[in-house]
């Protein structure tokens, strides 16, 4: 959509409006179709996180650009998202999906195309994907794996440091062939298979190699922020005040700072959402290193898990990991939530072991109190064993190396 393809302003001008009708028109069937999986999800037996976007006017643009076709032709201008634990539990979501369609005929699945035995040929990308038609619009639905969406984000966020787009195949190919190792390795680990010491070599020369190229990029950020976590916590109160439902939420994100600019809630009306994305988008325009994103969810506190992104980014040393930090970090980063090793690590520096404890209150108001899950994320701890509740809360003693290890990554 560059004006250089354009005879006049006035030409690109009438085009942008229709480009965003167009787009608008995908937010009604989608988030019908959100709400719709999220009823059904009620009766599925495991954890998940769901949210919903519409794709960003960049990124549509690049890619009509890099597949030439025309607008009416994309099927992921609406788009939901949906991440479970392991990847037989998308095997089992994708059944429950398709059954739930057979018997209520909401909406139809269109195609369903697997990446993740293979990964993408472009860049090692995995996921499933369901094509739905809903109203005459196509809706991809993603559903990964915890893995599959560490690795995902994990490219994302270095792509912004990198200032190329990798997911879409730019910059050197010797950095995406790194990520393209990497998530053959994440996909054989996660299937219980064991990696040669040859592999972990090769993948961590190509990271050494990779971290060089991104180092000497003319595009290159250093991004060394760490996003506050309150900021989700504010959030929570100002979804509690307007209710339950699906909200759609306008973020804007500087990546120059590696920080938000705004985070709000734009109504669940389709054209008032839409005319505060066309707005944000003119006001921060991404040639600037801004990214406006049109989220919706009925849990905004989820947003964490299913772009988390936007968070975490702790230190520039830590973009690209070697392999073994890599594998360390999507077992316990999956699987444990930065707000409950933040529990871990205040109890750990108060030597909270054993028979010296502390009381949940103590630690909730006083040593924990910028932690807005505290409630969910010390369940999580319990149940996982590391820490005992006995009246008070202590770490557990029998766990200690285990807790170690998850100490040294927070």
């Amino acid at each position: 959509m560059a004006t250089d393809h354009f005879r006049n302003e006035e030409e690109l001008f009438e085009l942008e409006d229709v480009f965003d009708e167009y787009r608008k028109g995908h937010l009604q069937p989608l988030s019908e179709t959100t709400l719709e999986l999220q009823r059904w999800l009620a009766d599925y037996s495991s954890s998940y996180y769901i949210a919903q976007r519409l794709k960003r006017k960049p990124q549509i643009a690049r890619k009509l650009r890099r597949l030439k076709v025309r607008l009416t032709q994309l099927q992921d201008i609406g788009g939901c998202r949906i991440i479970v634990a392991k990847n037989r539990d998308v095997d089992r979501l994708q059944i429950f999906i398709e059954e739930q369609v057979a018997k209520h005929g909401a909406f139809q699945v269109e195609r369903i195309t697997d990446y993740r035995e293979k990964g993408r040929d472009d860049t090692g990308y995995r996921a499933l994907h369901m094509i739905l038609k809903r109203d005459g619009f196509s809706l991809e639905l993603q559903i990964r794996s915890g893995v599959q969406h560490y690795w995902a984000e994990f490219i994302e966020r270095t792509s912004v440091i990198y200032g190329y787009h990798l997911k879409e195949s730019e910059g050197d190919p010797n950095v995406i062939q790194y990520f393209k190792r990497l998530s053959d390795a994440f996909y054989d680990i996660e299937g219980g298979r064991q990696l040669p010491s040859s592999a972990k070599l090769e993948i961590d020369g190509l990271r050494v190699n990779a971290l060089k190229i991104i180092e000497q990029s003319e595009r290159h950020q250093v991004l060394d922020s760490y996003v506050n976590e309150g900021i989700i916590k504010t959030l929570i109160e100002k979804e509690a005040n307007i209710g339950k439902g699906l909200n759609n939420w306008i973020i804007v994100f500087d990546w120059n700072s590696g920080s938000f600019v705004s985070w709000d809630i734009v109504g669940r009306s389709p054209d008032d959402a839409i005319r505060a994305y066309v707005e944000n988008e003119k006001n921060f325009p991404s040639e600037e290193g801004f990214e406006v994103v049109l989220i919706g969810s009925s849990e905004v506190s989820t947003v964490r898990r299913t772009h988390s992104h936007y968070f975490g980014i702790e230190s520039q040393d830590s973009v690209l990991e070697s392999l073994d930090a890599s594998i360390a970090g999507f077992v316990r980063k999956i699987d444990l939530d930065i707000s409950a090793r933040h529990i871990l690590l205040c109890l750990y520096r108060k030597h909270y072991w054993g028979t010296k404890a502390v009381s949940r209150e103590t630690l909730k108001n006083h040593f924990c109190q910028n932690v807005f899950t505290f409630d969910e994320s010390l369940m999580a701890l319990i149940e996982k064993a590391l820490v005992i509740d006995d009246g008070g809360l202590s770490l557990n003693l029998s766990m200690k190396k285990v807790v170690e290890s998850y100490v040294s990554l927070s």
